[in-house]
């Protein structure tokens, strides 16, 4: 049973940080591809860019603490 306990853990976060990393990453990329377009709003777009990247690691936080509790409940 513990060794279905581990592997449920390890399955969420694997998955759970899947998709907020692939988000990041387009995220950043885009943001790039926006300062080369319009250098001048750097300050709205990094400000955004910070904004959305912040709501985006919540949802891994959110796999972390889904596995950790799958682990140790």
């Amino acid at each position: 049973m513990e060794d279905m306990a581990s592997l449920g853990a390890g399955l969420a976060i694997g998955l759970g940080a899947l998709g907020p990393g692939i988000g990041i990453g387009l995220l950043a990329a885009k943001a790039m591809e926006s300062l080369g377009r319009n250098p001048d709003a750097s300050g709205l777009i990094q400000q955004n860019m910070i904004l959305a990247i912040a709501f985006t690691e919540a949802i891994a936080i959110y796999a972390l603490v889904v596995a950790i509790i799958i682990k140790f409940v």
